[in-house]
């Protein structure tokens, strides 16, 4: 059965809109825990906008579950963060400075030998390491040969055309599944998966191993509550 990760960025978004420490971002995740998340993602930025460095350290000294850092490793101090606390899954992401959300994958090819290296660093702390990437036959085998354990695939145009077309929608991911699983990586995916799309994805990808879902489970769980929200999800991946 696929996984479950609640990213929890949202809910530090809100903390940080008022000061203080409500909600207060460890109870929440502990909540999310007890609630059935399989795991807990986070991705702090160097502007520490929603998850600040303090966060991951409050995080990891309680985190039950699989606990995940994002984050793009040519920033130093996201290096430093991730060694001094070695969760269970690193997951690297070629975000600029300042970007607003992941927007693409990596590009593989060229940088392959950066990739080796920061790979090999991290794994040498017995860290799992997922790269993020694009449905793209081509990134996904320079992926393979960098050393990585898995890949995320990167959702969100998948998620833009499920409404006028799932089948097109879905066919580049499938593939991307296909070859991963051929090429000996572990698969992960997350951007955009709702409770209207996630069913059907994770269904049609072979050996879907975890979704990290943020936003618009904190979205919904607005309406819904947390606790039902993630029941909810979980039904979507059973």
């Amino acid at each position: 059965m696929t996984k479950l990760s609640v990213n929890i960025n949202k809910i530090a978004t809100l903390r940080n809109s008022r000061g203080g420490n409500n909600p207060d971002l460890v109870k929440i995740a502990l909540d999310c825990e007890r609630f059935g998340a399989q795991g807990i993602p986070v991705h702090p930025r160097p502007d520490e906008r929603h998850i600040r460095y303090q966060d991951v350290f409050d995080l990891k000294a309680v985190i039950a579950t699989e606990f995940n850092i994002e984050g793009n490793p040519t920033e130093k101090k996201f290096i430093e963060l991730v060694f001094a606390n070695k969760p269970a899954q690193v997951t690297l992401v070629p975000d600029a400075e300042g970007q607003l959300t992941s927007n693409h994958g990596w590009d593989t090819i060229k940088h392959q030998d950066y990739l080796k290296d920061i790979i090999g660093e991290f794994q040498s702390a017995g860290i799992r390491v997922s790269i993020f990437v694009d449905p793209m036959d081509k990134m996904i085998e320079a992926a393979a040969t960098t050393g990585a354990d898995r890949i995320e695939l990167y959702t969100e145009a998948y998620a833009s055309q499920y409404h006028s077309g799932k089948e097109a929608a879905i066919k580049p991911y499938v593939e991307a599944g296909n070859l991963a699983t051929k090429l000996g990586l572990g698969l992960n995916a997350g951007h955009d998966l709702d409770l209207q799309n996630l069913s059907y994805f994770a269904q049609q990808i072979p050996g879907l191993l975890e979704v990290s879902i943020g936003h618009a489970l904190i979205s919904d769980a607005l309406y819904f509550g947390l606790e039902n929200t993630i029941q909810m999800y979980l039904r979507q991946l059973a």
